[in-house]
């Protein structure tokens, strides 16, 4: 039969398991029901995982990566104690910090998003008209004049249609 876990705070059977992976290391608490209970983990509104991960073993911070936001004075440890960044300027200041933990996170570190239908079909029309003024302006200093008025041509269709379809909308 497997081995009971203890509780990180105190030596009581822990029912509730935790793991967080930061910066590639995957860090674990387990805790018992009352202290779950006690540190909001059963309330998934006062629930931190920060909170529960004080102790040094588990949450290093190295002299190295300290770091001061100059705006609200929040430090590194302040952000891995508390879970929370204190102004928009601390995202520039502890990038090196957080771009490990946003990408352990999320699949990436750039915000898709979704765009609406006719959002979307207007941005790939904006898309496919860059690339034909591009493709005119190099074909005109080529002097390839034949390909620049076919580029021409197409973008006066697109544009033309554009217009058209924004004046039945209104």
């Amino acid at each position: 039969m497997a081995e009971k876990m203890k509780c990180s705070n105190c030596d009581n059977e822990a029912t509730v398991h935790l793991t967080q992976i930061v910066n590639n290391k995957i860090h674990k608490v387990d805790l018992c029901e009352s202290c779950a209970q006690k540190k909001g983990v059963t309330d998934p509104q006062g629930f931190s995982l920060a909170e529960l991960l004080v102790k040094n073993s588990l949450h290093p911070v190295s002299a190295e990566k300290q770091a001061t936001c100059p705006q609200c004075g929040l430090t590194t440890a302040d952000i891995r104690r508390t879970g929370r960044l204190g102004c928009a300027n601390c995202f520039s200041v502890f990038n090196s910090t957080l771009q490990p933990l946003l990408e352990d996170m999320h699949v990436g570190t750039t915000h898709k998003g979704k765009v609406p239908e006719h959002s979307l079909s207007r941005q790939n029309h904006e898309a496919e008209l860059d690339g034909l003024r591009n493709a005119l302006a190099r074909a005109i200093e080529t002097e390839a004049y034949e390909e620049a008025a076919k580029y021409r041509d197409r973008i006066h269709l697109i544009e033309t249609a554009t217009e058209a379809k924004e004046v039945s909308r209104t």
